[in-house]
């Protein structure tokens, strides 16, 4: 039986960058994963992630993403990998839509950087892109993409680097509370230390059964298209862009070697299990995408490159779940995804350090596991009294 300060289960963006952050303060660490590095079955994966300030979400998620900001930075100088790239990032709808409220609401409290822009003026601004008359573009320019397989690599080997143990390809049968500690046990092994840290993405619900209620499973389709005008849409002179319009959300990202513009849906997804996920796309899907992306960027909706499906593990009101677990101090939850997670990987990391070494310490108000448990004893009333 081997004994560590904090086990942690799941090496994706959040159990890697806690692992990072345990090592780096003297903590004996050891971390265990399913798959091997780089595996492409959670949400992880994948050449491009958006990394933006004037959070439409809630502004409180603002200070959070300035730190994980300072974190990227400081990984980029310890890895001597480059990480994040600013392209700026463009909000498009109506005025009245969520995303462009939400946006400015955050830009406005932080007085952050950002420029509201009429259709005529965003497409004078930035040719190749078409709005609807009614529609306004807000022009964050500190905003760009994370490079998420190298950011993954780079927690994982700097993790290494400061002393954490790093199991791959060794899925976890069980966890229990053991004393004042805990146990982790894998087929061949069992481990115990003091602290357990669980940030297993669409396996959260199956680790800890207490979620299973209040998380759901998508499988996100994202595609990737040859822009028919080649350098059009690059990522040197051309932000990415979220889309609200009455169909839905979108993101879609500007042209980078070899990638062309990456495309994708990202308010709705089909629902499954880590398991059942469904790694194809039909033709109807694809042309769906396509004929949504010609709409907005007209000249990028070329042949399809490649497409690729990733899983968003959703909360009931789309933030985060970082907390201790409701049963035992011991553990600490981690589901800090809704599709918009992963930005935050460095902070959160910290975070989860946090919650798992100082009794002191709490998580913001937003990411309370009891929010989220109340909603479901609600909804179970509401379906009784039905």
């Amino acid at each position: 039986m081997a004994s560590s300060d904090v086990l942690v289960l799941g090496l994706g963006a959040m159990g890697s960058a806690a692992a990072y952050a345990l090592a780096r303060r003297g903590f004996r660490v050891l971390g265990f994963d399913a798959f091997a590095p780089g595996h492409d079955r959670g949400s992880s994966h994948g050449k491009t992630r958006i990394i933006r300030t004037a959070y439409y979400e809630s502004p409180a998620y603002v200070p959070l993403v300035r730190r994980a900001w300072t974190l990227w930075r400081e990984l980029e100088a310890a890895s001597g990998r480059a990480l994040v790239r600013l392209t700026g990032g463009l909000y498009i709808g109506r005025p009245e839509t969520e995303l462009v409220r939400g946006t400015l609401a955050s830009a406005r409290n932080y007085e952050l950087p950002h420029e509201l822009l009429d259709a005529s003026e965003a497409m004078r601004r930035f040719p190749g892109l078409r709005l609807d008359p009614e529609q306004v573009a807000v022009l964050e320019p500190e905003a760009g993409l994370i490079d998420p397989e190298a950011a993954l690599a780079a927690l994982q080997s700097e993790a290494a680097r400061a002393g954490a143990g790093l199991r791959f390809s060794t899925p976890v049968e069980r966890w229990a509370v053991d004393g004042s500690g805990v146990r982790v046990e894998t087929r061949a092994e069992r481990f115990t230390a003091d602290r357990l840290v669980i940030a297993a993405g669409a396996w959260m619900g199956q680790l800890v059964p207490e979620l299973a209620p209040v998380l759901t499973v998508w499988r996100i389709l994202h595609v990737h298209f040859q822009p028919l005008v080649p350098g059009r849409y690059a990522a040197e002179r051309f932000p990415f862009a979220l889309w609200e319009d009455e169909t839905g959300l979108y993101s879609a990202f500007p042209e980078l070697p070899g990638q062309g513009v990456k495309f994708g849906r990202h308010d709705t997804g089909e629902v499954c299990t880590a398991e059942t996920a469904r790694r194809t796309a039909t033709e109807e899907e694809l042309a769906s995408l396509r004929e949504r992306l010609a709409r907005y960027w007209p000249e990028a909706s070329g042949p399809v490159l490649w497409y690729l499906t990733c899983l968003y593990t959703m909360t009931p009101d789309h933030h985060f779940l970082i907390d201790r677990h409701p049963a035992t101090d011991q553990v600490v939850l981690c589901s800090a995804c809704s599709g918009h997670g992963f930005k935050f990987a460095p902070a959160i990391g910290e975070l989860l350090a946090d919650l798992a070494t100082d009794p002191a310490a709490a998580p913001p108000a937003l990411f309370r596991l009891e929010r989220v448990l109340r909603s479901e004893r609600a909804s179970a009333t509401n379906g009784n009294a039905r």
